[in-house]
């Protein structure tokens, strides 16, 4: 029924220095004090040639090899935002697109600057912001990924949702989510990996009154429910449990839909557990992700720590949000 309704709607050196962003993280609420630029600037100028990032622990992330097919998929949108973007070169829509498709390539600076260059010409335009903002996340720059996404809640607030068009569509080519969605949603993971689960749960309670999707709901749920148990909130945890049902109407949040199931004790661990290492997908990242905080919560934080290592070795995956959530963990383990 709900689905129904939105239709309608249509190295040592580098692993100090990160703990330091780390531990200035965790003293600044918001994750965005200029010690932390400064931080994130130097580690950028610092980096090598193709590489995008920096990780939490001090390695260096190169943008992963994609399938010949998928990457002629992707090159061929490339290609048509590339044309679009000439036709029309100041035009917010177009630059979106282009940093859109430049990421999904895995050239995230890139995609970076051209939404930099794109906010130049549209510093109202809160789409650039949300976009920027995920893409700092990507690589590992949480201060600035906060700071673009607080101007993304800045610029909406007050103004009617749109739906947002997915770039990668999905099996239903329905998008499932819209723009201040996605600027909470990515605001609240940003808080929640730097270990901020207070400012991840402000956030996630304005992303869940956004929700407008099933799928959207379900994702903003599986986050909330974790941050909550980690802050020692169980009833209200509970509640929102409480909600979740195996008959919900997803498209794409089937992995999220499972770890509540889980965590709700209506779904075993052996249907969860999936590839792992090179063979590692985006779905079974996301799903050991989980299964560690599962383990976590039930007092076992040695296999937390041992799933979220096995995570790692994924190296492929390692943009995904549960990827850079395991990262997250281990490294403030670390300062600890």
């Amino acid at each position: 029924m709900a689905l129904q309704l939105y239709c309608n709607m249509l190295e040592l050196t580098k692993v100090v220095t990160i703990s330091l962003t780390f531990v200035m993280a965790s003293c600044s609420p918001l994750g965005s004090s200029k010690g932390t630029d400064d931080l994130e600037s130097s580690q950028v100028q610092s980096m090598p040639p193709g590489v995008e990032a920096i990780s939490f622990l001090g390695d260096t992330l190169r943008p992963p090899p994609q399938p010949n097919g998928v990457r002629a998929v992707y090159m061929k949108r490339y290609e048509e935002a590339e044309r679009a973007l000439a036709a029309t070169p100041t035009n917010a829509d177009s630059l979106i697109w282009m940093g859109r498709r430049t990421a999904y390539l895995g050239r995230y600076r890139d995609a970076i600057d051209i939404y930099s260059k794109a906010i130049g010409l549209h510093p109202e335009d809160a789409r650039l912001y949300r976009h920027r903002g995920h893409r700092y996340l990507s690589v590992r720059e949480l201060g600035r990924a906060i700071t673009d996404l607080e101007r993304g809640v800045e610029l909406t607030e007050g103004r009617m949702d749109e739906v947002e068009p997915d770039g990668l569509p999905n099996v239903m080519n329905i998008p499932t989510s819209t723009l201040h969605f996605n600027i909470w949603y990515h605001l609240a993971l940003a808080h929640y990996v730097s270990g901020d689960f207070e400012a991840a749960l402000d956030a996630l309670r304005s992303c869940l009154k956004v929700s407008v999707h099933p799928d959207s709901t379900v994702a903003t749920s599986y986050w909330m429910y974790m941050t909550m148990r980690r802050l020692g909130l169980e009833d209200e945890a509970q509640e929102l449990l409480d909600h979740i049902d195996v008959g919900i109407e997803i498209i794409e949040s089937a992995a999220y839909l499972d770890l509540l199931l889980l965590f709700k004790g209506e779904r075993p661990l052996e249907d969860l557990i999936g590839p792992s290492g090179d063979a590692a997908t985006l779905q079974s990242t996301t799903t050991s992700y989980g299964l560690g905080v599962w383990h976590l919560l039930n007092g076992r934080p040695g296999e937390a720590h041992e799933v979220w290592e096995r995570i790692l070795d994924g190296r492929n995956q390692w943009s995904a949000f549960g990827y850079i959530s395991a990262e997250g963990e281990l490294a403030r383990n670390a300062v600890r």
